[in-house]
C-alpha cells in the first residue's frame, strides 16, 4: 500500500489518455508524476504500442474498464507499470484480489460524480485500495470534457487520498486554487493526492499540447509552494 502520511496543498500531477510515442516523450519532459494509458479498446485514447523509456520517478499508470485481474496483471508486467486505475463497476472484493496479485502496484478506483455523491459506497474499498479518483459522470468512463462540483466534498468521509478528475483545463487553475486553499475545505484539501488532467490539453485525442500543459503545471506548483 502507498505511503500517506505527507500530504499538503500542493497536489501531484498525473496526466491520463497518453497515445503517441514522441508526444509521451514531449509530455515526460514536463516532469508530471504519472502518466496514464487507456487500456480500453472502445476508448479514442486506446494504447496498445510501446512506451518509449521515460524517467523512472514518473509513475505509469493503466487504465483499466472491466477488465479481468488476469488482463490487467499481464499489462503491468509487459508495461512495468506502477499504479493500475479501475474505472468499471469494479467491486471491493476484486480490488482485494489484485492486490493480492499486485501487492507493489498501487491501485486507484474510480468513481463519477455529477451533482451529488453517496460517499457510503467508498466505505467497502477503504482497506484494498490506495487512492479514490473521482471522475465526472457522463457518456464515456473517462474523458469527457467537463467537470463536476467540487462543493460534494464538504461532506467527504474518508482519510483516503484521492485524485481530482473530471474535465480539468487550463481554465481552471483558479478554481483548483480555491479548492486547495478554502478554509471550508481544509481537511479534504489536504487529501487531495493528484490533479488528473486529460481530453482539455488535447489537439486531438491522445495527443497533448505541452505547452498548455507546462503552462498549468508551473500556475500550479507556483501557488502551493
Amino acid at each position: 500500500m502507498a505511503e500517506h502520511s505527507a500530504y499538503h496543498h500542493q497536489p501531484l500531477l498525473k496526466v491520463c489518455g497518453m497515445k503517441y510515442p514522441e508526444n509521451i516523450l514531449e509530455v515526460a519532459a514536463l516532469g508530471p508524476d504519472y502518466l496514464g494509458f487507456i487500456f480500453y479498446d472502445k476508448s479514442p485514447r486506446y494504447f496498445d504500442g510501446i512506451i518509449p523509456e521515460i524517467p523512472g520517478k514518473i509513475k505509469k499508470t493503466g487504465v483499466f474498464v472491466n477488465a479481468t485481474i488476469h488482463e490487467i496483471t499481464r499489462k503491468a508486467t509487459q508495461y512495468q507499470l506502477q499504479a493500475v486505475q479501475l474505472h468499471g463497476g469494479e467491486h471491493a472484493v476484486f480490488c482485494r484480489e489484485l492486490r493480492q496479485v499486485l501487492p507493489a502496484v498501487e491501485i486507484i478506483k474510480v468513481f463519477s460524480v455529477k451533482d451529488q455523491f453517496d460517499f457510503s459506497r467508498l466505505h467497502p474499498f477503504e482497506d484494498d485500495v490506495d487512492y479514490f479518483l473521482f471522475d465526472t459522470k457522463g457518456e464515456q468512463p473517462g474523458g469527457n470534457g467537463y467537470t463536476f462540483d467540487w462543493g460534494v466534498f464538504r461532506n467527504y468521509p474518508s482519510e483516503k487520498p484521492f485524485f481530482l478528475s473530471g474535465g480539468i483545463g487550463p481554465e481552471e487553475t483558479g478554481l483548483i486554487t480555491g479548492f486547495l486553499n478554502s478554509p471550508g475545505y481544509n481537511k479534504v484539501a489536504a487529501l487531495c493526492h493528484a490533479i488528473d488532467v486529460n481530453s482539455r490539453f488535447e489537439t486531438e485525442p491522445g495527443r497533448k499540447n505541452t505547452k498548455q500543459l507546462q503552462e498549468f503545471k508551473s500556475k500550479i506548483l507556483c501557488q502551493h509552494q
